[in-house]
């Protein structure tokens, strides 16, 4: 039986920390994320716990009704412990070098595998259609890891929110689509 696990990042949010909300034009962007994946018939919805992650997920989820499963897998990745001025740069080494950490950080190595695990426990537990919920950089790297022409230039290009839709057979990637997000006169 085929399945289907979208991932999705989160909406447009006022910063980066974990309790950052979604900005006006996030809210609203969570709506169309609702109109554009209602009439998927979710099994499973899964969300990091980051508030902005939550709150892009949770018009669907009310839409559907259905639970969301917070999963600490999805969180962003941690690029360091510390703030860092040049953390562009250090972010693109990250890409370059899958392995490279820096002080308090994880690499990319380590955010993609618990991504993937994150994955694997969706295709393990959904009928047919689940859904996740992350932030750009750990969706590239997921992504990556089926397709390794995703790169820090596909993260520099990433829209909030994005959609891609990935289809298994059997455990087996089959495909990989990007999926576009409805637009609607909500502004």
């Amino acid at each position: 039986m085929k399945k289907n696990i979208y991932l999705v990042r989160h909406c447009q949010a006022t910063g980066q920390e974990p309790t950052a909300s979604l900005t006006r034009e996030g809210r609203n962007q969570s709506i169309q994320l609702a109109q554009t994946l209602e009439s998927i018939p979710f099994d499973r919805l899964y969300s990091s716990p980051y508030r902005r992650a939550v709150q892009s997920i949770e018009p669907l989820a009310l839409q559907l009704d259905k639970s969301i499963t917070l999963d600490e897998r999805l969180e962003e990745r941690r690029l360091s412990g510390e703030p860092i001025k040049n953390w562009l740069e250090e972010l693109e080494k990250t890409f370059n070098d899958h392995s490279y950490t820096m002080p308090g950080g994880e690499s990319s190595q380590e955010a993609a595998s618990r991504g993937i695990a994150s994955i694997s426990d969706a295709l393990r537990d959904t009928k047919e259609y689940g859904l996740l919920m992350t932030h750009g950089n750990l969706l590239t790297l997921m992504l990556h890891h089926f397709d390794p022409t995703f790169d820090f230039n596909t993260w520099k290009a990433l829209r909030n929110p994005e959609i891609y839709c990935l289809t298994f057979q059997r455990d087996e990637i089959e495909s990989l689509e990007n999926v576009t997000l409805k637009k609607d006169s909500l502004q």
